[in-house]
């Protein structure tokens, strides 16, 4: 059974495909904190700004099968467009649940797949594109991919530790909150001064979409 908090069609806000149509299947639940704001403080990651928890939001809930899952996904692309379909499997931590069988479930419905990862899982076969967000204090498994998007500043994850992996791309992403302006500041000035970063920002945000 898979658990997925939500189900919405949108544009891709962050990292490399920004502005690209996609189904986001943001699963429920994460390995490195609950999602509840009274366990925030004992949490690995005490940034994330994404709500997992349940099964509640719209084209959420509890699916039994993989082919139900797909389904699902599929009918949220419009009919009327051409062009490749993607789902971006998301959470909380999708890895957690995205299994083969789900994947080639997509894959029968034309869809390309890409995960959105903390990197603390190994992957599953046949992923289209993979995007690790690796955060301070949780080990790395998944140490290559497409894109690597690092939120900054995290003072106990600099740059310059993951910056020899492997991936396709790498990415600087503010931390939100209300330090964001001068993180933004600092992330550029480091895009700068490392030209192999780029500065990834978190479009949907500021022009109001989910």
């Amino acid at each position: 059974m898979y658990s997925v908090k939500e189900i919405y069609y949108t544009l891709q806000g962050e990292g490399a495909n920004t502005g690209r149509p996609a189904v986001f299947c943001r699963f429920s639940g994460c390995n490195l904190w609950t999602g509840r704001e009274e366990d925030r403080h004992k949490a690995i990651c005490q940034f994330c700004d994404t709500d997992f928890v349940g099964v509640d939001g719209p084209g959420g809930g509890r699916f039994v099968t993989a082919e139900e899952l797909a389904v699902a996904v599929a009918d949220r692309w419009p009919d009327s467009e051409r062009g490749t379909p993607l789902v971006v499997c998301t959470g909380g931590e999708p890895l957690l649940q995205v299994d083969e069988k789900l994947v080639d479930a997509f894959h029968a419905r034309g869809l390309e797949v890409a995960v959105e990862t903390n990197g603390t899982q190994e992957p599953v076969p046949g992923l289209d594109w993979i995007c690790v967000s690796p955060k301070a204090g949780a080990k790395l498994v998944l140490r290559q991919g497409d894109e690597l998007k690092l939120v900054f500043p995290q003072p106990d994850l600099l740059p310059e530790e993951v910056e020899n992996l492997d991936f396709t791309h790498f990415f600087l992403q503010p931390m939100d909150g209300p330090h964001r302006d001068v993180n933004t500041q600092r992330a550029v000035e480091y895009c700068l001064e490392h030209p192999r970063w780029r500065l990834s920002l978190q479009t949907h945000k500021f022009i109001g979409i989910d």
